[in-house]
């Protein structure tokens, strides 16, 4: 078939993602207000600086000639499709967006969206983690996801609190040694 007609993924659909950056079928999708402004910025940087430039790149290519041994027009089209891609994935995400801004939580001691959970493990280390979007996390700088294992079992749950939950590792028990709410930068 002609590759005119074949439609080509959007590859950045919920089903094409890895299972950690899913969101869970009826859920919203919850954002801190950093993780939100974000995603806004990368849109907005895609959309009037990176994309504009990938145009110019492919037109002045595409005025050289012969297309299909261009290595600048060939490269060009890909990049102009790969952004389109996160342009469309980053517009649905900000569009289905519930920011939830932690510091509005006040002086609660019950783990919910947005908090920072000190948590205890069994072999005595402490752990510090900040429940956030599926978008922001970043588990090597301690932002976890809200639909983790971990942040899953944490919430609901106040300081000195024990805890029993499966892991991806086995089943881990934790305490609960401290709850916060403050910007997550």
């Amino acid at each position: 078939m002609n590759k005119a007609f074949v439609r080509e993924s959007d590859g950045e659909d919920d089903e094409d993602l890895q299972p950690a950056l899913r969101i869970p079928p009826g859920s919203r999708n919850y954002i801190t207000p950093a993780g939100h402004a974000r995603l806004k910025d990368e849109l907005e940087h895609l959309v009037k600086r990176e994309r504009p430039h990938i145009v110019e790149i492919v037109a002045w290519a595409a005025s050289n000639g012969d297309r299909s041994e261009n290595g600048d027009y060939i490269y060009g089209k890909r990049r102009l499709r790969e952004i389109d891609r996160r342009i469309r994935f980053l517009s649905k995400r900000l569009d289905i967006a519930e920011v939830v801004d932690p510091l509005r939580q006040g002086d609660n001691d019950q783990v919910f969206f947005g908090a920072t959970v000190t948590i205890g493990e069994a072999d005595g280390s402490e752990n510090t983690y900040q429940i956030v979007g599926v978008d922001e996390a970043d588990a090597s700088s301690g932002r976890i996801s809200w639909i983790s294992p971990l942040a899953r079992a944490l919430i609901k749950s106040r300081e000195g609190d024990s805890i029993r939950f499966q892991s991806p590792v086995g089943v881990r028990e934790i305490d609960i040694l401290e709850v916060r709410y403050e910007a997550i930068p």
